[in-house]
């Protein structure tokens, strides 16, 4: 891989032991507290870290999704949001932890637990498997952090870049976004070297 254009910036390995120090730590907070845990994904970037953290947690708990979108395309920028799949479950009572892949400036996520919390949990708490808080523009209650990231693009566990690249076992850092966007597919060969 281009060390140029592509680095890895959290290994696999690393990321499963850090997947399942998380998962201890969520298992240790609500063993023994009466009432159901809900792990809330937020799709789609969280679906390969929850994944792996819900195997992590030895504990009877059930799983919802949500999903969300901006009116002007970035939700991660903009804070308008607008939930695009609703939970099927009513969390009332339940003590529910949103899974997030990654938290940067804070505004989807400040969304998220304003809409949560007004569902009347019994409690509600964010586990996020990177943290990117040199990019945040609000304050937010992180409970569990995997991974500080620095501010640089990020691909790989889930996280994408037009779809692309979810699967890679690997955090990416992607220092040259422009070449990216000309080329999306320009990283294919060295993330996936058998194709």
């Amino acid at each position: 891989m281009s060390a140029s254009f592509a680095q890895v910036l959290v290994a696999r390995e690393e990321i499963e032991t850090g997947v399942s120090r998380l998962g201890r730590e969520i298992a240790e907070t609500y063993r023994g507290v009466p009432g159901e845990v809900v792990l809330v994904g937020v799709l789609k970037g969280s679906a390969v870290f929850l994944a792996d953290l819900a195997r992590a947690i030895p504990l009877d708990l059930t799983i919802d999704f949500i999903s969300i979108s901006s009116y002007g395309g970035d939700a991660s920028g903009s804070g308008v949001v607008r939930i695009v799949k609703d939970l099927e479950q009513d969390i009332s009572g339940k003590h529910v932890v949103v899974v997030e892949d990654i938290v940067d400036t804070g505004l989807t996520l400040t969304y998220l637990r304003k809409t949560l919390g007004a569902r009347s949990p019994a409690t509600l708490r964010t586990v996020t498997l990177i943290d990117k808080a040199a990019r945040r523009l609000l304050p937010v209650p992180l409970e569990w952090r995997g991974f500080e990231a620095p501010d640089a693009f990020l691909l790989g566990y889930g996280l994408d870049y037009r779809g692309i690249y979810r699967n890679v076992p690997d955090l990416i850092a992607v220092p040259d976004v422009a070449r990216l966007a000309l080329h999306p597919r320009s990283l294919v060969e060295e993330l996936y070297p058998a194709q």
